[in-house]
């Protein structure tokens, strides 16, 4: 299982007797509510559950003690913890009349328990599910149909990085019975894990984005990813949607996988859904043409950032014509201003603009980024680090990301050991030498910009999760 982060979210209406009936199916006398689930002991507060997980380099179940001291009052636990609480075993019993909190359930599995309260959770409620999925442009998708669904429905969408096999039964323990819709995203790390998303979730919408070489090193292959993504649209009932990439082969040929309605959306005339006459307005956003049948709306604009977020804008508006909005309202939604999007542009020092893309990268959003950064005026700069889990593509996606960079950029800098063969083939098609720079950190990068920058260069910073470049935007943003 991979790493979990800190995650806690709040809950509304929920008891330990839910919990409890959801874990045994037998609802004991213990109306006791719950304030928050947690996975961090140092996260809880008064009235939390946590769940003690297993994880790569430790084990929730010596923590439970520290959860119980900072106010938690029931741990889900699948072995014997020696904190002097109550343990009652939720699969086989007894069960004492009343609890004596903290309590300590025991379930076989953690995280199979996890699923199975979750599980249990969504089906009490009639919300309608969407569920999005894909290499890249996830979150962007997720925030934009949020934002277009929202001017109707009391919407639920995915927070943060909730979007695996912790994080998405997490973010289903927020429902509550004034949810209309749920945007949640789906994250994979493996074969298989869609579908177990899906059998909790339930979605009545599969979006799928694109497929890339993203997890390429524990999958093996493009084909090998494209199968795990869509396992969203294999797991849609026969009354749901499938809305699929026509501009992408590995997610047009999605549509013989599912018993579910096809809805296609992109730039080709042959979708359900398409956008043409795409203009670029810097970092004022983009506009589009947009066609629906028969119909077309000119010169539609978005605040997206880069010609590639025509297909993040077709999704969303793709989801709100199935869910049943008029246009005022998807047009209205796409200009929400909460809509929290990964790519920002924020000032920088000295007068530049810093385009803040750090969240994560791979080969397409790099390129994207890329291309962003050619439609800009000023002198352009590109902060580019290492791409990870690329397996034995990771030398070919590093040359030709730096070869796109070579044509783009003014200046260059790298981070990261892989990011070095990025500077050497920019140089390689022509980027002067002395306009490249090759670091090892975060911290030598922070200081050549510190020296370089002035007003009106354009600066991309971009890298990996594990990088962690947001160190970089943050050293040099103005204020």
């Amino acid at each position: 299982m991979k790493k979990n982060g800190g995650m806690r979210v709040a809950v509304r209406g929920m008891t330990l007797a839910d919990l409890t009936e959801a874990l045994s199916g037998r609802r004991p006398p213990w109306e006791i509510p719950i304030q928050h689930v947690s996975i961090d002991s140092r996260e809880c507060g008064d009235g939390d559950v946590f769940v003690a997980l297993p994880g790569e380099r430790t084990d929730g179940h010596r923590y439970v003690g520290d959860a119980f001291q900072r106010g938690a009052i029931a741990a889900l636990v699948h072995q014997e913890v020696s904190e002097g609480a109550l343990h009652v075993d939720l699969e086989r019993g007894p069960w004492p009349e009343s609890l004596k909190l903290p309590v300590c359930f025991r379930v076989s599995r953690t995280l199979e328990a996890l699923h199975r309260w979750a599980a249990w959770w969504r089906a009490r409620s009639p919300v309608r599910v969407i569920g999005i999925t894909g290499s890249v442009g996830k979150t962007s998708t997720k925030e934009l149909t949020w934002a277009v669904l929202s001017r109707r429905y009391e919407t639920l969408k995915t927070e943060g990085n909730l979007n695996s096999e912790v994080g998405l039964p997490l973010m289903l323990l927020r429902l509550t019975p004034r949810h209309q819709r749920a945007v949640l995203e789906m994250g994979m790390y493996a074969r298989g894990e869609i579908a177990a998303l899906c059998a909790i979730a339930r979605p009545a919408v599969g979006v799928i984005t694109l497929v890339g070489p993203v997890h390429l090193e524990r999958l093996g292959s493009i084909e090998a990813i494209a199968a795990a993504k869509a396992e969203l649209v294999e797991a849609l009932p026969e009354d749901g949607v499938a809305v699929l990439n026509r501009d992408d082969p590995y997610v047009r040929e999605m549509a013989g996988r599912t018993r579910a309605r096809v809805f296609f959306y992109g730039l080709d005339p042959e979708a359900d859904l398409w956008a043409d006459e795409i203009a670029s307005e810097g970092l004022e956003g983009i506009r589009f043409d947009l066609h629906y049948r028969g119909e077309t709306f000119r010169r539609v604009r978005v605040s997206l950032l880069g010609r590639h977020s025509v297909h993040t804008a077709l999704r969303a508006i793709a989801v709100g014509i199935l869910e049943g909005l008029t246009w005022d309202e998807i047009f209205t939604g796409l200009r929400d201003p909460r809509a929290q999007l990964r790519l920002v542009a924020v000032p920088g020092l000295q007068g530049s603009i810093l385009l803040d893309d750090t969240y994560n990268a791979s080969p397409p959003s790099m390129l994207a980024a890329l291309n962003l950064l050619a439609e800009l005026e000023g002198r352009k700069i590109a902060v580019l680090g290492d791409m990870l889990e690329l397996g034995t593509y990771e030398v070919e996606a590093h040359r030709l990301v730096g070869g796109r960079a070579g044509t783009v950029v003014d200046l260059l800098i790298t981070v990261g050991p892989r990011a070095r063969i990025i500077a050497r083939e920019a140089m390689a098609v022509g980027l002067p030498a002395d306009r490249a720079w090759a670091c090892d950190s975060n911290a030598e990068a922070i200081e050549i910009l510190r020296r370089i920058l002035k007003s009106g260069d354009v600066v991309l910073v971009k890298g990996s999760r594990g990088l962690r470049m947001e160190e970089i935007v943050n050293a040099l943003c103005e204020g």
